[in-house]
C-alpha cells in the first residue's frame, strides 16, 4: 500500500499546465499558500535524457512541496529523466497519461497511452525502481470510443499493480480525433461519478480528482465523495487568490499564508528583483499575476498596466506600485 503520507500535499494541487505553470507560477502560487502541492509544466523524457535541457528541471527551494511532470513512454527512459528528476530535488514524479495535443500523440504518449495500460505500468516499474520519491499517474478516464466503465478499471488496476503511488483523474475523456486540445478541456462531459466508483474500489490507492473545479467549495464537496485530494487547474491560474488562499485552512488545517493580495505583492518583490538582477525580464513574472485582483475592483486596471507596461524594456518593480495606485481610478465594473 502506497504510504500516503508522502502525498499527503495532494489534499489540493494545481494542475500542471503548458506555458502557464512555469517555475516563476510555481512561486507566486507558494506565496499564497504554504501547502497546496504544486505541479510544474509537462517536460518531456526525450528532452531531458536526449536532449539534455537540465534546464527545464530548475525550481525555486521555495516551491516545495513540488511535483515533475514527465512526458514519454519509453520505460528506461523515463527511469532516467525520473532519476534527474528526484536529484534536482522534486518531491514527486508524475507521469502524463492525459495531455491529448497533437504533438504529444506524435510523440507516442499523454492521452494516447490510456490504450496501453501495460506500457503504462512498465513505465512506472521502472520509475518506482529508479527514485524513491512517489511516482504517480495524471490520467483521462479514457479515450475516443473506449467503454470507460470496462477500460478504467483494467487501467487502474494494472498500474496500481506496478506501484503507482497516487494517481489524479481528470474526468473526461479526451478524443484524439476531431477535437482540439483546447476543446477538450470543455466538450466531452465530465463523469464525476465515475471517478469516485474508481475510488470505492480501489481503495489502496489514493486517488483525485481534476477536471471542472471552479472553487474550494466544489473540491471539498469533491473530497467528501471518497476521493483523497482535488487537482484545480485554470480557474487556480486566473483567479489564484479565490483558490488558494483559503486553502491551508480549510483543506489542511494550517493558518493562511498571508492576509491579503497586498502581502502576496509585497512577498514576490525581492523573488522579482533577483530575477532582474540576473537579467530577466518583469513580464516573465507578472505575467501569471495578473488574476491576483480577479472580480475586485481595480482588476482591469491591474491588468491592464501589467500586460501593457511590464514588457517594457527596463520595467521593474515599481511598476507593481503604480498598478496598484492606478487602481484607486478602476474601471466602473470591477474585472
Amino acid at each position: 500500500m502506497p504510504n500516503y503520507a508522502a502525498t499527503a500535499a495532494s489534499r489540493l494541487s494545481t494542475a500542471p499546465m503548458m506555458d502557464w505553470t512555469d517555475r516563476h507560477c510555481r512561486v507566486f502560487h507558494r506565496k499564497i499558500s504554504r501547502q497546496a502541492l504544486l505541479y510544474t509544466e509537462m517536460v518531456t523524457s526525450p528532452a531531458l535524457v536526449r536532449g539534455g535541457a537540465v534546464h527545464l528541471l530548475e525550481h525555486d527551494p521555495v516551491e516545495h512541496p513540488v511535483a515533475l511532470q514527465l512526458g514519454g513512454s519509453d520505460p528506461q527512459e523515463l527511469a532516467e529523466a525520473a532519476r534527474m528528476g528526484a536529484e534536482a530535488g522534486y518531491d514527486e514524479i508524475n507521469l502524463n497519461v492525459g495531455c491529448p495535443s497533437d504533438r504529444v500523440q506524435s510523440g507516442t504518449f499523454g492521452a494516447i497511452l490510456m490504450k496501453s495500460p501495460d506500457l503504462v505500468a512498465s513505465c512506472v516499474v521502472a520509475m518506482k525502481a529508479a527514485v524513491s520519491v512517489p511516482v504517480t499517474v495524471k490520467c483521462r478516464i479514457g479515450v475516443d470510443e473506449q467503454d470507460v466503465a470496462q477500460t478504467l478499471p483494467d487501467f487502474i488496476s494494472r498500474v496500481a499493480d506496478a506501484g503507482c503511488d497516487y494517481l489524479i483523474i481528470h474526468a473526461r475523456k479526451a478524443w484524439l480525433q476531431g477535437l482540439s486540445p483546447k476543446e477538450n478541456r470543455d466538450i466531452p462531459p465530465l463523469d464525476y461519478e465515475l471517478v469516485f466508483d474508481m475510488a470505492a474500489a480501489f481503495p489502496d490507492l489514493p486517488m483525485s480528482i481534476n477536471g471542472g473545479i471552479e472553487s474550494l467549495d466544489m473540491a471539498e464537496a469533491l473530497i467528501a465523495c471518497g476521493l483523497n485530494g482535488a487537482m484545480i487547474g485554470r480557474a487556480a491560474y486566473h483567479r489564484p487568490w479565490d483558490i488558494l488562499s483559503g486553502v491551508d485552512e480549510r483543506l489542511f488545517g494550517t493558518p493562511s499564508r498571508v492576509a491579503t493580495r497586498e502581502d502576496v505583492i509585497d512577498a514576490m518583490r525581492p523573488y522579482i528583483q533577483t530575477h532582474l538582477d540576473r537579467g530577466g525580464r518583469l513580464h516573465q513574472v507578472t505575467r501569471h499575476m495578473l488574476g491576483l485582483f480577479a472580480g475586485q475592483p481595480g482588476a482591469r486596471t491591474w491588468r491592464r498596466v501589467l500586460s501593457e507596461e511590464a514588457n517594457r524594456p527596463g520595467a521593474g518593480v515599481a511598476l507593481l506600485d503604480e498598478a496598484l495606485e492606478r487602481m484607486q481610478q478602476p474601471d466602473p465594473v470591477a474585472g
